[in-house]
Formats: C-alpha cells, structure tokens, sequence
C-alpha cells in the first residue's frame, strides 16, 4: 500500500485522482474510480444545469459509497454559466470534495471551505499554487506543459514544475500531465508529490463513456499526436492531433482572429465526436500520454496495475539498483 497525506487527506486508498473532465466526468466513470479506491471528479459543467448535476451526484451515489468528488471550472466569459446555482447544487448534494479550475477561484473556494468542503485547486505555475494555497485551498494539482487540457503559457514541464512546487508549496499536491502507469507515480512521488491526475488515461478505459473509436484512436497515437491550439489567444489549449486541429493552427498562425476558427472547435462539435468514435469529427481534448497508453483496460484493473507496478518499482527495482552501487 502506497500512503501518503492526499491519501489520508481525502480518505482514499491509492494516490491517483481522476481530475474532471467534459463530457467524459460523468457517474458511470467516476463511481468506477471510487469504487477502485482513487478519487474521481464529476465534471459540474458537464451537466446542462445545476439541477441536472444534482442527479449525477446522486446516480454516483446509487453506484459507489466511496469518497468522490465534482470538479467546477470557472472560465471568463461574456455570459458565464450560473455558477453559484453550481456550488449550492454541490453543496446542498452533501459533496465534501472539490476540484477547482480557472479564472479567479477565491469566492468559490471561501463558500466550500464555509461548508465543510476541501477544495484541490489545478494549477499550471508554481505562483498560481502559491496563490492558491493562501486562498486556503486544501491541496494542489500541479498541471505540467504534457498535460491535456490547458497547461497555461510558461510551458513548464512536470520534470521541473514538479520538484519547482514541491519546494515551496507546504499542503499536499498531486503530479499532472503525462501521468498513466507505475513509473510516473513513482516519479510523481520522488518529484516531491503526494499522489498523480490523471485524465487521458482514464478516457483510455472501458468505463469512460466516450465511443470505442475514440478509444482506439488514443491506442494508435503516440506521444506526438497532440497540437496545440489557441497560443496567440493566450488561451493554449493541448488537444488530440487530427484535420480539424491542424485547420483550426494553420488559420490562427495566418493572424486570424478567434472567431475564424470557432465553428472548428466549438465544444459541440467535439462532443458529437466522442459520441459517434470519429476522432476527425471535431476537437477532443488528449494529452501526451497517449505514447505510454496501448489497451483498454477496466479502470479497476488500470488502478491495480498502477499501484502493483509502482510497489515492485520501489521495493525491488530501485532497491537492488542502490544495493548494487
């Protein structure tokens, strides 16, 4: 058994989170993390509605009584969706773990804390943990440059951001970007994190509710199968390389505005994608790991193999490789 303070923290058994992911966050894979001993995050924007999230929460509940949580990424927009509407849904569930996201967190975090909830903030800068962690956010989530997603515009990446955290932030962190077997765990762990995030992986799953295509297509790519999209926007976003991507930079690097690529990434149209299995159909959201992902297993025996393989490399591998020196 690898403990650590996240583990006992959050009263799980192993130290692997599945951060929230759109579309791909919902009860069918999250209750199946839980169940596994890790901790996984509905995705609160996922849900149409805050009364839409209630009842995943409570379909979570029907299908595991293990500790998850729900993620609530706030994200500056000209019509914000309700987010307070959000964070009372979450609270009035009786959820007591959330991961936070984005733009300007503060007053999402002092209403959790002021019910009882322990926040994980996501951040990709050693400042932005910092910050967080005056905000008085229980623990971090260090987003490095391979993660998926947005991992901000420093383009740091987690054999650095890592250890750079590590030294100055003092409350638990998890290690994100690039993380999908034993060995990054153990990496993860000497880096001076309490446990990994992990998303593309997950979606490599026979519980993640996205289309076996899709699936399959994280199985074929390597870990050069990413693009990344919106860097003159000062909004990087890393997603899975296919026609659509490669459109959407080709027009941004010519100097177009946004609005010259939306209809190519609308999260919509992304969406359509995951459900039909065309990975071609729109953007979807994948990171490096993908290079290091080759089956689809259940997430039970992902998270097993994970910890099994993490346990060997520290009790056996590393032990005869100090001995023999």
């Amino acid at each position: 058994m690898i403990k650590t303070r996240f583990t006992e923290m959050f009263g799980i058994e192993h130290p692997i989170a599945q951060g929230g992911m759109q579309w791909v966050g919902t009860a069918q894979l999250v209750s199946a993390v839980a169940n596994a001993g890790a901790l996984g995050f509905l995705t609160a924007l996922t849900q149409p509605s805050p009364e839409e999230l209630t009842k995943e929460i409570a379909r979570c509940r029907d299908l595991t009584d293990k500790p998850f949580g729900v993620n609530l990424t706030i994200l500056p927009s000209i019509n914000p969706p309700p987010y307070a509407e959000y964070r009372h849904a979450i609270i009035e569930s009786g959820v007591k773990i959330v991961e936070t996201a984005g733009y300007k967190p503060q007053e999402h975090v002092d209403h959790f804390k002021q019910n009882g909830v322990k926040v994980i903030h996501k951040c990709t800068a050693v400042r932005h943990a910092l910050s967080a962690e005056r905000m008085g956010v229980d623990a971090i989530s260090i987003d490095g440059f391979e993660c998926a997603g947005h991992p901000g515009e420093d383009d740091i990446p987690g054999l650095i951001l890592i250890p750079a955290a590590a030294d100055k932030v003092k409350i638990p962190m998890l290690a994100s970007g690039g993380f999908g077997d034993g060995r990054g765990l153990v990496a993860a762990l000497a880096l001076g994190a309490e446990g990994i995030n992990m998303g593309t992986r997950f979606c490599a799953t026979k519980e993640a509710p996205i289309h076996d295509g899709i699936k399959q297509a994280i199985v074929a790519n390597d870990e050069r199968a990413t693009e990344l999209l919106f860097r003159s926007y000062r909004n990087t976003a890393r997603v899975a390389k296919n026609s659509v991507a490669m459109e959407a930079v080709r027009i941004e690097r010519e100097g177009e505005p946004f609005e010259s690529i939306a209809h190519l990434v609308k999260g919509q149209r992304g969406k359509e994608g995951l459900i039909s299995g065309d990975p071609e159909h729109g953007i979807w959201t994948a990171g490096m790991v993908q290079g290091l992902i080759h089956d689809i297993p259940s997430v039970r025996d992902l998270v097993d193999t994970i910890i099994s393989d993490a346990e060997e490399i520290i009790e056996a591998r590393l032990a005869r490789q100090v001995q023999s020196a």
